[in-house]
C-alpha cells in the first residue's frame, strides 16, 4: 500500500466536490482502458490508465483528500499518474464524470465541456452551442472577446468577463491576443505547448482517409441514434510523441447543417482542454480546403507554404 503524508496547510476550498472513492475513480479508469484497448489506441496509452487505477487502488489515503490538499500537483506526484491523468483524474473529483469517457462512449457534447466553466449552466451552454455552432473551448474564448458571446439570451457583461477570467490561463497564452498567439505557432511543430494547424490537419487527412476505406472501429453514439447503430468512426493516433484522437462531429449543429461526415473534432489526449474543429471552406481564399476553426490566419500562412499538401505548388 502506498502511503502518504498530508502537507501542513490545506492549498483551496474544495468544499463542494462530488463525493468519490479511489475504487470509483479506479473503475472508471479501467473503463477508459478498455475502450481505447477496444478502439485500437497504443497498447502503453492502455496501460498506463490501468497502472494509474492500480495507484489509487494501493492508496492509503483518498485521491479526492489528496487533491482538496495539494491541488492538481499532489496527483501528478503519485507512482504512475502524470499530468493528463491526472486532469481526468480531477474532472472525476470535480464533476463525478469525464469528458475521455463521454468520448470514447461517442457522448462527447459541447454543452457538457461549455458547463465546466463557472457561470455556466447546462441550459445556458445548449444556447450557446446552438446560437453560435461553436464546440469548444477555445472558441468559446474567442467569442467572450470577439462580442459575440454577448448576443447569447442570458450572457450579460459580467458573465462574458467571468469566462474570459476562467479561460485566461487554460491555453498558456496569458492574456488573450490573437496576433500574439498566431505569431508563436511554428509551421514545423508542436511549439511553446500548441499544436500546429500542419499536425491539426494531418490528423484530419489520415482520419478521414482512413474512416472512407473502413478501416477504423465504428463506434454507436447515444446521441441522435435512436437504433442503436454503430456508425461513427474513432481514431486513435500520435505526432510528435502526442496523443489525439478524432471522430466526425455528432453536434446538433452538424446534424442541422448535413455536415456529420465533414466536420471532424479532433482531442488532444495529452491536454484536457485540448479540442479543435476541422471543416471544408466554403468561401473566400481557403475555399475548398479543409481549415482549422477559429484558426483560419494560420491556415493561409499553412497553404501559402509551396511543401504544404493541398496548396498550389504542391506536387505529390
Amino acid at each position: 500500500m502506498i502511503a502518504r503524508t498530508p502537507p501542513d496547510c490545506c492549498v483551496a476550498d474544495y468544499s463542494s466536490l462530488v463525493d468519490i472513492t479511489n475504487a470509483d475513480i479506479a473503475r472508471h479508469l479501467n473503463e477508459i482502458a478498455e475502450l481505447l484497448e477496444a478502439q485500437r489506441a497504443n497498447p502503453f496509452r492502455v496501460q498506463a490508465y490501468r497502472n494509474a487505477a492500480d495507484t489509487l487502488l494501493g492508496l492509503h489515503q483518498s485521491a479526492q483528500q489528496i487533491f482538496e490538499d495539494e491541488g492538481l500537483a499532489g496527483l501528478t506526484e503519485l507512482p504512475g499518474i502524470g499530468r493528463s491523468l491526472a486532469a481526468v483524474v480531477e474532472q472525476r473529483i470535480r464533476t463525478g464524470h469525464s469528458s475521455v469517457l463521454d468520448r470514447l462512449r461517442g457522448d462527447a457534447r459541447a454543452e457538457r465541456l461549455f458547463g465546466t466553466v463557472p457561470g455556466i449552466g447546462p441550459e445556458l451552454a445548449a444556447r450557446i452551442h446552438e446560437q453560435l455552432g461553436i464546440d469548444t473551448l477555445q472558441q468559446l474564448e474567442l467569442a467572450a472577446h470577439n462580442g459575440s458571446l454577448l448576443r447569447v439570451p442570458g450572457m450579460g457583461q459580467r458573465r462574458v468577463l467571468a469566462v474570459r477570467e476562467s479561460l485566461a490561463g487554460r491555453f498558456r497564452h496569458g492574456p488573450y491576443d490573437a496576433d500574439a498567439l498566431f505569431d508563436i505557432m511554428s509551421p514545423d511543430g508542436p511549439t511553446h505547448d500548441h499544436v500546429t494547424v500542419a499536425v491539426l490537419l494531418d490528423v484530419d487527412e489520415e482520419y478521414r482517409r482512413r474512416a472512407a476505406a473502413g478501416e477504423l472501429v465504428q463506434i454507436a453514439p447515444k446521441r441522435f441514434n435512436t437504433d442503436g447503430d454503430a456508425w461513427l468512426p474513432i481514431l486513435h493516433t500520435e505526432r510528435h510523441d502526442q496523443h489525439f484522437t478524432a471522430l466526425f462531429s455528432n453536434s446538433a449543429r452538424a446534424h442541422q447543417l448535413g455536415r456529420t461526415h465533414d466536420w471532424v473534432i479532433i482531442h488532444h489526449d495529452d491536454e484536457s482542454d485540448g479540442q479543435w474543429t476541422v471543416v471544408t471552406e466554403h468561401r473566400g481564399s481557403l475555399k475548398g480546403k479543409r481549415i482549422v476553426r477559429g484558426r483560419e490566419r494560420e491556415c493561409v500562412r499553412h497553404y501559402s507554404r509551396p511543401d504544404a499538401p493541398g496548396s498550389q505548388h504542391h506536387r505529390s
